[in-house]
């Protein structure tokens, strides 16, 4: 019996060790730092069709359906006249059984974590990462030592496991914006069927619905400029004045609309900049600790669940030398459209916003360009 170590139990650990619970010949642990998993409730995630798939292979077909919501579409929007500018059918590239859904976060963990209670150690910060012949030992800040024959590294985008194995040699980037996130109570102001995207210079923002009772999730990305020191001191991201300050810098047209955000919070966006190959064949990183992307193609968590499937189908295949080529060729394409997409979602010339409101008006509604951009991805 193979005895596997997940290290974070985010998104990804919890659904590769769902996969490998399900085969006798593993016998999985998984590590949290916190003394409980993470289950914010004011996070909404969108999943696209690649990873709810993926997902409905562990009964996700079968989840809540009043915790889960198909939108239909993309709306896009100016911000300056609230104008509709195009909208973009996300349902194309739905299938019978597997659709863009959104949801909150806290719940799909809630979901994954079912029936792994008893394999998930809480408290559990590394420490020390060593290999002894062909184990891998473990050393955690409580001084117990855990001996396993793979490792899988999933402990977000700040991972300690990751600078432990590189010895701080790839460390995220900030991305010169902040997030700014929140729930909005059911409201008649936005399309509860849909999703929103309003595009303003230097900004802008999405609201979709996470359930079917009108709960819509906010999240907003403004171009801001951090101090090495401010990017370092997460303090400063709960101090009153700073948050004026923030909220001062957006659109004027939605400052009033913020005030009735409930749960709202500012924090830095962290990028990765490259690839972390580990030289032990048996040590993975999947999620945003492989890759951490912008946030403006919505693929976090979808690339999270695909990455871990690979890599869960590539252990058992005895083809791990194949995960980590696979990966990045995804990752750099995914990556691509991410960074491009929050370039032209911010555009602040009058010119370049009307021809960019013109290209998307034709692009939206052309097939070819679609399942070139957007179903090499989802699909």
């Amino acid at each position: 019996m193979k005895k596997i170590s997940i290290i974070g139990a985010g998104i990804s650990g919890l659904f590769i060790a769902k996969l490998f619970k399900k085969n006798q010949n593993y016998q999985i642990t998984v590590f949290e730092k916190n003394s409980s998993i993470n289950l914010e409730q004011g996070y909404g995630i969108q999943l696209s069709v690649n990873s709810v798939k993926l997902l409905n292979q562990i009964g996700f077909n079968k989840f809540q359906k009043d915790k889960k919501f198909t939108p239909d579409k993309i709306n896009f929007y100016s911000i300056k006249s609230s104008n509709k500018i195009c909208d973009l059918n996300i349902s194309d590239f739905n299938s019978e059984d597997c659709k863009y859904t959104t949801l909150k976060r806290s719940d799909l963990i809630n979901f994954l974590k079912t029936d792994l209670d008893n394999l998930i150690k809480t408290n559990h910060g590394i420490s020390k990462i060593d290999q002894e012949n062909k184990e891998i030992k473990l050393t955690f800040e409580n001084n117990e030592i855990f001996k396993c024959d793979y490792l899988i590294i999933s402990d977000g985008v700040f991972s300690k496991s990751k600078n432990l194995i590189s010895n701080n040699e790839i460390l995220p980037k900030y991305n010169n914006t902040l997030a700014i996130r929140g729930i909005i109570p059911n409201s008649v102001r936005f399309d509860r069927k849909s999703i929103s995207l309003f595009l303003g210079p230097d900004y802008h923002h999405v609201v979709y619905p996470v359930n079917p009772n009108g709960e819509l999730n906010f999240i907003a990305i403004v171009k801001y400029n951090l101090s090495t020191n401010e990017q370092k001191n997460f303090t400063l991201f709960n101090d009153e004045n700073f948050i004026k300050n923030i909220l001062d810098k957006v659109p004027q047209e939605i400052r009033e609309f913020l005030d009735g955000i409930k749960e709202l919070k500012i924090f830095p966006v962290f990028v990765s900049d490259s690839f972390l190959k580990s030289k032990n064949n048996n040590i993975h990183l999947i999620g945003d600790a492989f890759f951490a992307f912008p946030p403006s193609f919505a693929q976090g968590a979808s690339q999270s669940i695909e990455g871990a499937y690979e890599l869960f189908n590539n252990i058992e295949n005895n083809t791990e030398s194949d995960f980590f080529r696979n990966r990045v060729i995804k990752s750099k394409i995914v990556n691509k459209r991410s960074k491009f997409n929050q370039f032209v979602f911010h555009l602040s010339n009058p010119l370049t916003k009307f021809l960019r409101n013109i290209f998307l008006k034709r692009l939206t509604k052309n097939k070819k360009f679609l399942e070139s951009y957007l179903g090499k991805v989802y699909r």
